[in-house]
């Protein structure tokens, strides 16, 4: 009954980007990365995507 959760980083319409948790399928976007296995490997990747000029920050 426990889902594996991966973790995705999905860009919203205003260029910051979002961590998210999904147990499924990730949702269409223009432009997400992923799958990460934990929350702070994703956390790392937004910063360098962030430093990167590919994300605004929050």
């Amino acid at each position: 009954m426990n889902n594996p959760q991966t973790w995705y980083i999905i860009q919203q319409q205003d260029q910051t980007c979002k961590i998210v948790a999904i147990t499924d399928k990730p949702p269409e976007t223009n432009f997400s990365w992923g799958p990460f296995d934990s929350q702070a490997e994703a956390i790392a990747k937004r910063v360098g995507l962030i430093r990167a000029g590919k994300c605004k920050p929050v």
